[in-house]
């Protein structure tokens, strides 16, 4: 008498084929699961944790402002231009055309909410239309002679030329500490010249500034500085806004709180 070998039973053979198929196909349904679930889990955290630190967040002010303590100055550094050639100073007119987002009729419509000059404009509440805060306007007209509503080449066609300066934006900054005294541009130059608004003041109604999403129709007091270049052609300035928290005598920073530019005219 022999044993039966495996040959001798095939429906064995079939069984054990029939087995490990299935096995295998088990394993991959619950590795699968198992991966299904892990990265479900692993999504749901990731969610939580974005939704936790979004809701920290305030949509209206940056957690974080240490970059920018003092508020720097925009004008361009070099200024060239040719007084016959008004092409040529297309550059250089360029840089005053953005006074015209600041024409009286459209700040009437925007910005017309009535702010008492000299005072900080200190808003607690959201109570302008859209849940955001009011701003005061700042008109076209206010700039004088440097307006471009009687000369629209702003001077470049001539030797008397305008240049805008802007203050730099920081929601909250108050550029002084409670005196009173409202900030003011003064330009160092051996030539006259003329500042509009009255004295280059940038009145403290204008700030505190409270961020786009709060002021969305806010925007920046303007100071117009007309040279006349009269005899000398050519002059070097440097401006800086005067203000008990706007540094200028920075030792690493030469230029921190001030501009200084090259204007030349030719004919």
């Amino acid at each position: 008498m022999r044993l039966a070998s495996q040959q001798d039973k095939p429906g064995l053979k079939v069984s054990v084929i029939v087995t490990g198929i299935s096995l295998c196909f088990s394993l991959t349904v619950y590795i699968s699961l198992y991966y299904v679930a892990f990265y479900i889990v692993m999504t749901g955290l990731f969610a939580l944790s974005i939704y936790v630190l979004m809701y920290t967040l305030d949509p209206y002010e940056p957690d974080y402002q240490d970059r920018l303590h003092s508020p720097g100055k925009r004008i361009p550094v070099d200024i060239f231009y040719n007084m016959s050639d008004q092409h040529k100073g297309f550059n250089q007119l360029n840089q005053c055309h953005p006074v015209l987002a600041y024409n009286d009729t459209t700040q009437t419509h925007t910005n017309h909410h009535s702010c008492t000059q000299g005072h900080y404009f200190f808003q607690k509440k959201f109570e302008a239309p859209g849940h955001t805060k009011w701003a005061c306007p700042f008109t076209q007209s206010m700039l004088g002679n440097c307006s471009g509503l009687e000369d629209p080449s702003f001077g470049y066609n001539g030797s008397e030329p305008c240049v805008i300066i802007k203050m730099n934006r920081i929601i909250n900054f108050l550029p002084n500490n409670g005196t009173g005294m409202a900030p003011y541009v003064n330009c160092t130059v051996l030539v006259s010249m003329e500042y509009f608004p009255k004295n280059g003041t940038l009145d403290l109604s204008y700030f505190p500034y409270y961020g786009r999403k709060a002021q969305p129709t806010y925007i920046n007091p303007l100071v117009a500085v007309k040279i006349h270049l009269v005899q000398e052609r050519e002059a070097k300035i440097q401006c800086r806004v005067v203000a008990h928290n706007i540094a200028y005598q920075n030792f690493y920073d030469p230029y921190e709180g001030k501009v200084i530019f090259h204007i030349r005219a030719s004919s």
